[in-house]
């Protein structure tokens, strides 16, 4: 996908061609490929027609003409991923080939253990904006052997432009939108400045933006006063003006996005032999909503949600690293890599229909409503070195170690502003702290790992490659309950936790063929794992006390790892004088001890478990077609069949009877053939680009569809109330100007305004009414609507 010859670089295959061995294949020049982009997901820069395993890549040019910000906007051109745009609260929820057992959700998350993402060679935690990169990597399959952090279905890799010691340059970009259903312009700024401080030796690269993107969800049912003001004045079913106006308030475009980002690197090298790069990066994203309507609980619209409480978040990250390359003595590379990041969110939200799901009688109190606020912290350490042979010969390898440490601090309270149960427990209580709690988790993982690969006639190599990993995870921490009369803080309660320590091996083994330089076919066998750990609930008091009780009793406090094993077959060709570039694959993925979002005996307090096994079976495809100089075509499809292979008990938590909330909740079993939820198991792009010369430069015109086919949002979804997400096609169109100094676009995404449903969080069986009130658990995360604007790019 996107990897023909209008996004690549030349110097980058010519810096490729350098560390080729004398015994493989010829020598590839830029030439060859009509400017190959290269890759280097096999921890070597080849280009991606010699590259034998399932690897797609999205140059800077591409990303540039189709305005690709962040991870989230990804999906539509990466054959096998899909990822639900929950909006500016989270990253999102990152599916690849299927592997996903849990319920779909409309938070999203920041972190996805079943994947790696990468900024160059650091794992990370953030969605750092895609600003100033030389690529995007997306590899599919397990990579356990070359990458650690759970690598269980592939990983994204954010390749950056590194700092220049011979040249000043440097680039300005601004962009101005407007979308529908939103009252408000939003605009996104942005720079890079390359300097060379000592010349061929020390260089400082800076790379800055500030993206401000307008909301369209509007917050209806706003309290004016939490506590005194009635959340439904005239009851469950409508809102009179007279009610309205005494109770509540509205808030429009609550769902906007506020970020800053910048990313700064310094390159010291001796020669081309020696050198380190020392980066910093920051982020900060603010927003006040969700990116979700309330599918028409008390006349809420498509783009309304019912919220009693504004619900903001806000998230910032800090990464710093230490990267040293060093050729020694033409025989060996040596890579290390330390980082430590910093991630920190804070978030509130409504929390009413939880507190009157627990049937402790609140809905006694008429004015009753409640919200939550959490922050959670995260820290980590990451340290790899490894070795990369470069002795030339027909054998290649790479050994290297790995170490990695987590700790997570999450800080978790509920409070119910004016009740009057405030003030029969512990006092004073000035907060109204109905439920508290905090956890700490400590996760440390250490691996080992090589590959090695034999160049057995100049066609023909094979690959083979182990890691062994061994990890121990602890958890500790406490809940308290006010109202019952227990302490304000968790802290004062004595702390309660647990430790497991676990191992295991992953390996790979790979061949390629090239019957020429044109067409290449591979295989592989691979094993992938993800580490188990702590569940983030608060560990259960010994004995449990009287009352309301939300905590993780011993086997709900940690969860043991899962693995996958893939077997695929792919070729990628060359056709027609390089008019034609095609790239095609079908893999079959077993998961066994799958981890699955499961809840607490004591309080329904989410928890991860491991249960049942899964097959994700498919093929994706890749295509760019240049039937004449002027046109390019590029287009991608891929289909994912990913389904239980086992019945998993009691692992579906319904209501018996759907919004009759007069009875408790029942289980159902998971069935074999019930279909994985959160990914399409069909999709696709189509893209054509028309280039011609104009005056000083070129203009071209491209118009872009993208296709996500249905989604399920539950194991078993037709017996557990979950539901069936239509598919939808979106467009996308941009006509631009370009010279070498300077460029101007008009683009237009979502041409036609689609209305489309991309998650759904909770199931239907959540719908109805609870002792009288209108309950908002079930709520439906939309795309974003059609979005228009114009751009300039300066570069010097």
């Amino acid at each position: 996908m996107f990897t023909g010859a209008a996004l690549a670089t030349q110097a980058s295959a010519q810096d490729a061609n350098s560390a080729e061995p004398s015994t493989e294949l010829p020598a590839v020049s830029a030439a060859d490929y009509g400017d190959a982009i290269i890759v280097t997901g096999t921890r070597r820069a080849t280009t991606i027609m010699d590259t034998p395993i399932n690897i797609s890549a999205m140059s800077a040019e591409a990303i540039n003409q189709q305005r690709i910000d962040d991870v989230r906007d990804l999906a539509a051109f990466t054959p096998g991923m899909t990822i639900a745009d929950t909006g500016p609260r989270s990253t999102g929820t990152i599916v690849l080939r299927g592997l996903r057992a849990s319920d779909t959700d409309s938070f999203g998350s920041d972190s996805d253990t079943a994947l790696g993402v990468y900024l160059g060679e650091v794992p990370l935690y953030f969605d750092f904006k895609l600003l100033d990169l030389e690529r995007v990597e997306t590899l599919l399959g397990p990579q356990g052997t070359l990458y650690g952090l759970g690598t269980l279905a592939g990983a994204i890799r954010y390749i950056p432009q590194r700092p220049d010691v011979t040249n000043i340059e440097g680039e300005a970009h601004a962009r101005v939108h407007a979308k529908d259903h939103s009252d408000s312009l939003g605009y996104q700024v942005d720079g890079v400045i390359n300097l060379p401080i000592v010349t061929d030796h020390i260089a400082f690269r800076s790379a800055t933006g500030y993206y401000f993107d307008p909301g369209f969800i509007d917050y209806t049912l706003l309290l004016q006063n939490p506590g005194v003001s009635l959340p439904q004045p005239d009851g469950p079913d409508s809102i009179s003006d007279a009610g309205y106006a005494a109770n509540l308030y509205r808030q429009e475009d609550l769902n906007f996005e506020r970020t800053f980002t910048t990313r700064n690197q310094l390159l010291i090298q001796t020669t081309e032999d020696l050198k380190a790069i020392f980066t910093y990066a920051f982020q900060k994203t603010n927003t006040d909503g969700t990116q979700s309507n309330s599918a028409g609980v008390l006349g809420a619209g498509k783009y309304e949600y019912g919220a009693r409480y504004i619900e903001p978040v806000s998230r910032r990250a800090h990464l710093a690293s230490m990267e040293i390359n060093a050729n020694i003595a033409d025989i060996v590379d040596l890579v290390s890599t330390t980082a430590y990041t910093n991630v920190r969110t804070q978030a509130r939200g409504d929390v009413t229909d939880l507190l009157l799901d627990l049937d402790y009688d609140y809905e006694l109190f008429p004015a009753f409503s409640g919200w939550n606020e959490s922050v959670a912290e995260r820290e980590q350490v990451n340290q790899e070195v490894r070795l990369v042979s470069r002795h030339g010969g027909p054998f290649r390898w790479v050994l290297g170690g790995f170490y990695n440490e987590q700790k997570l601090q999450r800080d978790y309270a509920e409070h119910v502003p004016n009740h009057p149960w405030v003030e029969f427990g512990t006092t004073p209580n000035p907060e109204e702290l109905e439920y508290v709690s905090y956890t700490t988790s400590k996760v440390t993982e250490k691996a080992i790992f090589g590959e090695g690969s034999y160049q057995i006639t100049p066609e023909w190599q094979f690959t083979a490659g182990a890691r062994y990993f061994k990890y121990s995870s602890e958890i500790a921490g406490a809940a308290t309950l006010p109202l019952l009369g227990q302490p304000l803080s968790p802290y004062d309660l004595p702390v309660n936790g647990g430790k497991d320590t676990q191992d295991g091996w992953v390996w790979k083994f790979n061949t390629s063929y090239n019957f020429s330089r044109d067409v290449m076919v591979y295989a592989t066998y691979s094993k992938g794992y993800r580490i188990g750990g702590p569940n983030t609930v608060a560990p259960c008091q010994n004995p449990l006390p009287p009352g309301q009780n939300i905590c993780a009793l011993p086997d709900e406090l940690q969860f043991g790892p899962d693995s996958t094993k893939n077997i695929e077959l792919g070729v990628r060709t060359q056709l027609f004088d390089d008019m034609l570039s095609f790239n095609f694959n079908v893999f079959r993925i077993n998961w066994e001890g799958i981890q699955v979002a499961s809840a607490t005996v004591n309080g329904a307090a989410g928890i991860t478990v491991n249960g049942g096994a899964a097959r994700s079976k498919g093929f994706e495809t890749s295509f760019e077609f240049a039937p004449i100089p002027e046109v390019a075509i590029q287009g991608t499809y891929s289909y994912t069949d990913a389904y239980l292979t086992e019945d998993v008990p009691g692992i579906l938590t319904i209501r018996e009877t759907p919004g009759d909330y007069s009875n408790r909740f029942v289980q159902l079993d998971a069935l074999a053939g019930d279909r994985l939820p959160g990914s399409a198991k069909n999709s696709g792009s189509l893209g054509v680009t028309y280039t011609t010369p104009m005056w000083d430069g070129d203009v071209s015109a491209n118009w872009t569809a993208t296709y996500r086919g249905s989604v399920v949002t539950r194991l078993g979804w037709d017996r557990a109330y979950g539901d069936k997400l239509p598919g939808y096609v979106l467009n996308r169109a941009t006509l631009t100007y370009d010279t070498d100094v300077y460029s101007f676009s008009l683009f237009v995404n979502n041409i036609f305004d689609k209305y489309a449903i991309s998650t759904v969080d909770n199931d239907r069986s959540r719908i109805g009414v609870n002792d009288g009130v209108a309950v908002r658990f079930y709520r439906q995360t939309v795309i974003s609507p059609r979005t228009f604007g114009l751009e300039g790019r300066y570069k010097f």
